[in-house]
């Protein structure tokens, strides 16, 4: 923006300083030529009027020291024919004056001016007066040298003022691009110094005002999610002292190793939340975790409830390490809730299978496929993928949570149709970053 602001005043300038210099230029030229040939009209009316009363002899010596002491050269053609001055030719033009006529015109090398005359006896006689172009054009170039130095001088100023202009209004601009990087970063406390125009002192405080809104939003965000936290920790440990008092220890424990993992999952959750909301201004730090254990590990969580429902599990797991840039909570969550439709959206004793296997760019794709009715003929387009979207009487977040991992990995997700017919839903993820 710098330098097309001041490419622009230097374009313009440049145009408007033709506009005056050119004509400027032709001016002094034209002034130049005027004045020599003033001089010699001068010169010329007064050896006209000296024709009529002075003898030859008289004129021939005032007309040599005209030559020699002017720029001009002065010839006076008699009625007799003979010339008194610098040599000349009689051309149609000395005819012309001879007949009456005064004038001026061009000749090789310079111009020359003629004007009628009348010697002491009354015959015509013509003083012709040749003005050299070096005469004519005197002080012109020297002139238009100081026009060109002068042009030179104002397009450099101008460019001058363009750029300290351009700066005021870019710095300011810039400075709001780099806090609203900055605030895109989780640096909450960033701030804009509202500076340059009005209109761009008044984009500062808006974005200042912004970040301090944002601020307010995720340290309410933060309360809450204490709250959330305080609130579900009374019913989990509630539940699980229940548990410890069923009177079948087999399914004491099931359910006890159901309320830990709900617990835990509770953590996790609030834990993440307290990660993403702590505006520190800190860079996430890099993540990953090994694919090939995280879903081994819910795999084998939720086959106990496939037999419990009678499911047949199909099963291809990639060996491992098979890492992937994902958090292992983020990618548990993924997998349950993958897993927790198709036990949530299909009736019991629908086979469903689950494959995982390298990429050939990296990281892993995951696909999850089942045996029920698919998807119900809704269209598998992107709005099913949307938050909160859902056919089947769900909140709509399952399969959210599961895109919204592999495209933060750098991968994505796309639904289909199983070779059971069922529902396929395949989810790529992407390797983890370099050191």
């Amino acid at each position: 923006m710098r330098g097309r602001l001041a490419l622009l005043v230097a374009a313009t300038t440049s145009l408007i300083l033709v506009a005056f210099l050119v004509p400027l230029a032709l001016l002094v030229r034209t002034v130049a030529e005027d004045r020599a040939l003033h001089a010699a009209n001068v010169d010329a009316q007064s050896f006209s009027s000296l024709l009529a009363t002075a003898d030859p002899e008289v004129i021939r010596l005032a007309v040599e020291r005209v030559n020699l002491s002017d720029d001009h050269q002065l010839t006076i053609f008699l009625p007799d024919g003979t010339t008194v001055g610098e040599p000349a030719e009689r051309t149609e033009s000395v005819d012309l004056a001879l007949r009456g006529h005064t004038f001026t015109a061009d000749v090789d090398g310079g111009m020359e001016l003629l004007v009628n005359a009348q010697d002491s006896t009354g015959e015509q006689a013509a003083v012709r007066a040749h003005v050299p172009a070096e005469v004519l054009h005197r002080g012109v170039d020297r002139a238009v040298l100081i026009l060109v130095l002068l042009a030179v001088v104002l397009l450099a100023v101008s460019a001058l003022v363009a750029d300290r202009l351009a700066t005021s209004l870019v710095r300011p601009t810039t400075q709001l691009a780099a806090v609203s990087h900055r605030l895109a970063r989780g640096e909450l406390q960033a701030r804009a110094d509202p500076a340059g125009p009005k209109e761009l002192r008044d984009v500062g405080l808006a974005l200042n005002h912004l970040a301090g809104q944002i601020e307010t939003l995720l340290q309410q965000e933060r309360e809450t999610v204490a709250d959330i936290s305080h609130r579900l920790r009374t019913p989990l440990t509630a539940l699980k002292l229940e548990a410890e008092g069923l009177r079948s220890p087999e399914e004491a424990r099931r359910v006890e190793g159901l309320v830990e993992e709900l617990e835990r999952a509770v953590s996790e959750v609030i834990q993440d939340a307290r990660g993403r909301s702590g505006g520190d201004g800190q860079t996430a730090a890099r993540v990953a975790c090994d694919a090939a254990q995280v879903v081994s590990e819910r795999v084998r969580f939720w086959s106990v409830l496939a037999e419990d429902t009678e499911r047949h599990v199909e099963l291809d797991l990639a060996p491992g390490p098979l890492l992937v840039r994902v958090s292992p909570g983020d990618l548990v969550a993924a997998v349950d809730a993958l897993l927790g439709n198709v036990f949530a959206h299909t009736e019991e004793g629908t086979s469903f299978a689950v494959r995982l296997r390298p990429a050939p760019e990296g990281g892993a794709v995951l696909v999850v496929a089942d045996a029920g009715t698919g998807f119900g003929g809704v269209n598998t387009g992107r709005h099913v993928l949307d938050r909160g979207n859902s056919k089947g009487g769900s909140t709509g977040l399952g399969l959210d949570i599961a895109r919204r991992t592999a495209e933060a990995s750098g991968g994505g997700m796309s639904l289909g149709a199983s070779g059971w017919g069922g529902a396929q839903i395949t989810v790529r993820l992407g390797p983890p970053d370099p050191d």
